[in-house]
């Protein structure tokens, strides 16, 4: 049975923290960029086509173009006799009219033919099927086909001036290329978000360096910088600052120096001797919320800086919390900056594997997601996620999924029906045996 409790009064909710970030972020305003730079970008006008696409009536097989009136009673036995009077290959305009008894040789994309309402495809035909006594320059027709056959009439895909695609659609590569064949080649979209990514700590070194005792990696900047480049932003890094006061005011200068329309900070925001994230923010500008109720991710920061004009997020440290803030709040805020119109996380319901317990914060559980059949089904206790501490960045390379556990739930009895946040998963089936090791 589920048990819940309520939730502890003094950190802020995620909905609300969330919320009152989305509040304060603006969607950027737009550019004109050539479609070849536009995948995965926010449209900021509504693209109008100026002609019909296809622009002309044309074979949808390789075949003959008739008149359906002429081959209405052909038959294998009895096939309709037609005089072959030209061939119009794709790119060609036609040069003959079809005329009652004639047929024209087409191939598949040619326009068709003036009188001519259909096309018997060349396996209907004695091209495909030798006729006996069949006179040269004639083809044998032997089933009947109905006006409209095998034709794609002008603006069966695209009608002039029909509105193809929404301000606000993120463009895909099919609507590139429908960008393509309508002539658009230039588009209007959301500028993408410049996103300032800073890593604080006097343990931190950088990747290339050697690890001497009492240090780490700096690894919190580049998962932040591939987050913020595959949520369409461009990230901006500026490396390792030190834990004084000094250094971190320096680096956000230098940050906003360079444009960004939002700042990302992580660690420096819980409440050891050496946590500086705060204090600058609160000089450099305004502090509007510490602390949230999620875990992992409590310590999380929000403000303005640059005189309330840009955003700052400061995550926490510890490699999986930094990774989860992230997903929870910078990612929203990134795809608002961008444009989108939606920036829920991809969800689903799966089958919980094992009991789980919870501490009144809402929850972001590492773990496997799977697929028995019809039924989708999820582990926090597969092989590389079952130890799920903060620091595990490991955990998070063999995860697929988060389950979310809500803070007034204390309690989940294995085969409950759980909230999952999809991370990289597409839809491969797990060996059952990987996931439950």
């Amino acid at each position: 049975m589920t048990k819940r409790q309520p939730s502890p009064s003094s950190l802020m909710p995620v909905e609300e923290a969330l919320a009152y970030i989305l509040q304060h972020i603006t969607p950027l305003p737009a550019e004109t960029k050539p479609i070849t730079e536009c995948l995965g970008r926010v449209l900021a006008e509504d693209v109008v086509a100026e002609a019909n696409i296809p622009p002309f009536a044309n074979s949808a097989m390789d075949g003959y173009a008739v008149i359906a009136g002429d081959v209405a009673e052909a038959t294998p036995d009895k096939p309709a006799l037609l005089r072959v009077i030209a061939t119009i290959p794709a790119g060609q305009s036609p040069q003959a009219t079809v005329e009652s008894g004639t047929a024209a040789r087409i191939m598949t994309g040619a326009p068709m033919p003036p009188g001519a309402d259909a096309v018997v495809r060349f396996e209907e035909t004695s091209e495909a099927r030798p006729f006996p006594n069949l006179p040269e320059g004639t083809v044998a027709v032997f089933r009947p086909v109905a006006p409209g056959d095998n034709v794609r009439p002008a603006g069966e895909d695209v009608r002039a001036g029909q509105v193809v695609l929404e301000r606000g659609h993120t463009l895909r590569p099919q609507d590139i290329g429908l960008l393509a064949a309508i002539g658009r080649g230039r588009v209007q979209v959301h500028r993408k978000p410049r996103v300032a990514i800073l890593a604080t700590g006097d343990e931190l070194v950088g990747v290339d360096e050697p690890l001497t005792p009492g240090k780490i990696r700096n690894s919190n900047e580049y998962t932040q910088a591939a987050l913020v480049e595959s949520y369409g932003g461009e990230p901006v890094m500026l490396g390792i600052a030190r834990d004084t006061t000094e250094d971190l005011t320096a680096k956000i200068r230098q940050g906003l120096a360079q444009k960004v329309d939002l700042f990302l900070t992580s660690a420096g925001v819980s409440v050891g001797d050496y946590d500086m994230v705060k204090t600058v923010l609160a000089s450099e500008g305004k502090m509007h919320f510490w602390q949230v109720a999620i875990k992992p991710g409590k310590p999380l920061a929000f403000g303005l800086i640059a005189e309330g004009k840009v955003p700052l997020i400061g995550l926490p440290g510890n490699p999986v919390a930094s990774m989860v803030a992230f997903e929870a709040f910078a990612r929203p805020a990134i795809l608002k900056l961008g444009g989108h119109r939606r920036w829920q996380k991809p969800t689903l319901r799966a089958i919980l594997q094992e009991d789980v317990h919870n501490s009144g914060r809402r929850h972001f559980m590492r773990a496997l997601l799977y697929r028995t059949g019809d039924e989708y089904r999820v582990t926090t206790r597969g092989s590389g996620v079952q130890v799920q501490g903060s620091g595990i960045l490991s955990s998070l390379v063999w995860a697929n999924a988060l389950v979310v556990v809500p803070n007034e739930v204390t309690f989940l009895p294995a085969g409950s029906p759980v909230e999952v946040w999809l991370l990289d998963w597409r839809g491969e089936a797990i060996p059952v045996q990987a996931a439950s090791r």
